[in-house]
């Protein structure tokens, strides 16, 4: 929708003076025939829809969280800033949810504080050069054994294991 929203009415100047102005449906028409189908009728539909109400809750909440986030020096997670918005919400306000809350957090890039020592597995140096791209980010080969990848995973309870798997096909064989 944003992308309509910046090109409906971009005038393109070309040689012979001003160009063609886009409109809704050509620009639907272009990107249905790039592969993303979009009617101009689901476009104006969805321009014109009003807010749900859990966004128009969400956009109520956002601020208060943010608020007692702060107030408490940015170190309460989603649990204590649950706690703290149910015990201030007004007796006939619905009680907030604490998977709306965490939700909100995470999407306003908050978090609380983490006890103890922050394990990092990988530190990566940014100036290290980084591996060779051998198949030009192309994932989908055109027929069965053309394209094979492997890759060395390492799981929590440190097992390591190789898994190598034939881009063609959704099979995945482990080794290791």
């Amino acid at each position: 929708m944003a992308y309509i929203d910046e090109h409906v009415g971009v005038r393109h100047e070309d040689a012979d003076g001003p160009g063609l102005r886009w409109g809704v449906e050509s620009i639907c028409a272009q990107l249905t025939e790039l592969g993303a189908k979009i009617a101009p009728a689901t476009y104006y539909e969805h321009r014109s829809r009003k807010p749900t109400a859990r966004e128009q809750r969400d956009e109520e909440l956002k601020p208060r969280i943010a608020e007692v986030h702060a107030s408490n020096y940015g170190v309460y997670g989603a649990r204590k800033v649950w706690l703290t918005l149910n015990r201030q919400r007004p007796a006939e306000e619905p009680p907030i949810a604490r998977c709306t809350v965490e939700r909100l957090m995470g999407e306003l890039g908050l978090a609380g504080a983490v006890r103890g020592k922050v394990k990092k597995t990988t530190i990566s140096d940014p100036r290290a050069p980084k591996p060779l791209d051998l198949v030009n980010r192309n994932f989908a080969p055109l027929a069965p054994d053309r394209l094979w990848v492997a890759d060395f995973v390492r799981h929590e309870a440190l097992l390591n294991r190789v898994e190598v798997r034939d881009h063609h096909r959704p099979a995945v064989a482990a080794v290791g």
